[in-house]
């Protein structure tokens, strides 16, 4: 029988509705928390490096944690997590409206990263418990169409809440989203285990999770102390420690959090690059690109929120689009010709933004989202279609890992390449300021904030600061569009004849869906081609 028309579908319908209101918070937290960005720091204050933990505390958390966090639903119980990671959720979300201090607030940003995780490993692994055959790939099509309407949809939202009622009334609407699913979705969610559940490998968590946090923190503190400095290099020098420790770990153990073997498949490589790709050619600039029209072009928050609707809104429509064309074309091939369209917006964009912000980047930034738009939805099957169908399980984990971790880390490397292209053009502009000042500015101007360097660099006009970032910004989207053109010709070269097989997922029994990360906007097509356990 079809759960949707079981006697049971109301309280399965209210069930599904609780996940997808509480995942409806976490695009907005990434998304929301972007453009808020620059409000929070003129009232809360702070430095460069503190400004760029209030997306990467939360990205880091959530993304280093995400793995654990499905193992952890398996073995105590689905709705348990979910329970308690909405809670968290919700608490810090409220808290973050009171936060006295930037650092307060930055460390809140990382519970609400840890108890995301926790939340949308619960969620969807209780969903895959709840629903069977077609009435699953209807569930999860619902949350990926959730996802998807926030993350299109929360630049605009942010900027309404914070021209209305201020930045703290972002983290309250997570708050409610929370306090909602809580009341009226718990209540009616079964619990469930997996008996045959592996134990939570407790040293590959916290190697991989210290080696992201380190690498993490050494990048964002590069621009301001140097990359040659003690600090940096011990926390880059640590961060390698721990990856080399994780990957002995993962290598010794019985059963790994992360089956490494994977990677000896040419394919299985290949799609890793495809995460990657959108990391640089997407996600970042949906963090990057409000920081700029807000501090560097003069936008408001609002205003901001409706242009960043043209980069966000094709990943509402473009997957389900790539999906129906692999009818005809192989999945690997309709991923190149993605990023080709992605690195051509790119490149536009550089020059359309040239002089600064306006209707001439509306374009490119379409072309941008439709080219990121059409791997979007393939990744996920592309990732268990390259290896052995027993493998299937792990390779998601694994694909999932790989794209989650990577926003993090892209973002951190973005913020300082950015950083370091623009000290470089203050250095001709401010011969005779001191360098740690040249630096503080240049930090300062790469997170949008052309005030405060203004202050530290007073001999330079406004004009030569704007000038010195526009050039910077242009020069990095250049960056961006050889790394997006470079992971297209490697998409085709490794996937262009890989179709996504028409064959049931999770061959390892008890497993749920992999959480999908934070910007995950459709369906994903392990999840379309998957039945039952």
């Amino acid at each position: 029988m079809d759960p949707m028309n079981s006697p049971n579908s109301t309280r399965r319908l209210v069930v599904l509705a609780a996940v997808c209101v509480a995942a409806l918070a976490l695009p907005l937290a990434f998304s929301g928390g972007a453009v808020a960005t620059p409000a929070i720091g003129r009232d809360l204050g702070g430095g460069p490096v503190a400004m760029n933990w209030i997306t990467n505390a939360f990205m880091l958390a959530f993304g280093s944690l995400l793995m654990a966090a499905g193992t952890l639903a398996d073995r105590f119980g689905r709705r348990r997590l979910f329970a308690w990671g909405v809670a968290g959720f919700t608490l810090a979300s409220l808290a973050l409206g009171f936060a006295p201090s930037i650092v307060v607030f930055d460390l809140l940003r990382a519970a609400q990263g840890v108890a995301a995780a926790a939340a949308l490993a619960g969620g969807t692994s209780a969903l895959a418990q709840e629903f069977d055959g077609h009435a699953r790939t209807r569930a999860f099509s619902a949350l990926g169409t959730t996802f998807g309407i926030g993350l299109a949809f929360g630049p605009v939202l942010a900027g309404w809440l914070i021209s209305q009622f201020g930045w703290r009334a972002i983290f309250a609407t997570g708050a409610l989203a929370g306090a909602l699913s809580l009341a009226f979705g718990v209540p009616r969610m079964r619990e469930s285990r997996d008996p045959h559940t592996r134990q939570l490998d407790w040293v590959g968590t916290l190697t991989f999770t210290a080696a992201l946090t380190c690498f993490t923190c050494g990048v964002i503190e590069a621009p301001s102390r140097g990359w040659t400095s003690t600090t940096v290099a011990g926390l880059l020098a640590a961060s390698v420690a721990f990856a080399v420790s994780f990957v002995v770990v993962e290598m010794r153990v019985a059963r790994p959090m992360l089956d490494l073997s994977l990677f000896r498949y040419p394919r299985f490589v290949g799609v890793q690059v495809l995460p990657i790709a959108t990391c640089y050619c997407y996600i970042v600039l949906l963090v990057v690109l409000p920081l700029r029209f807000i501090g560097v072009d003069g936008y408001d928050e609002i205003h901001a929120g409706w242009l960043m609707l043209a980069l966000s809104a094709p990943m509402l429509v473009v997957p389900f689009v790539a999906a129906t064309l692999t009818r005809w074309m192989s999945a690997g091939a309709i991923s190149g010709i993605g990023l080709l369209i992605a690195a051509a917006g790119l490149y536009t964009l550089a020059d359309a933004l040239r002089t600064g912000a306006g209707a001439s980047a509306i374009g490119p930034m379409l072309a941008i989202g439709i080219g990121a738009g059409m791997p979007w939805g393939l990744m996920d099957g592309l990732s268990v279609s390259v290896v052995p169908k027993s493998r299937a399980g792990m390779a998601t984990g694994i694909f999932s890992t790989t794209r989650v971790a990577g926003e993090g880390v892209a973002l951190a490397l973005v913020s300082a390449l950015l950083a370091a292209l623009v000290q470089s053009r203050l250095r001709a502009a401010a011969l005779h300021a001191e360098p740690a000042a040249i630096a503080e500015a240049a930090a300062r101007l790469a997170t949008g904030d052309l005030a405060h360097a203004a202050t530290l660099l007073p001999d330079v006009a406004h004009a030569t600061l704007k000038a010195s970032y526009l050039a910077a910004f242009g020069s990095l989207l250049e960056v961006l569009t050889v790394v997006t053109l470079s992971c297209a010709l490697a998409a085709f070269a490794f996937l262009s004849r890989v179709r996504v097989q028409d064959a049931p997922f999770g061959a390892e029994a008890g497993n749920p869906p992999t959480p999908a990360p934070i910007a995950d906007v459709v369906l994903p097509v392990s999840e379309l081609v998957r039945d039952d356990h």
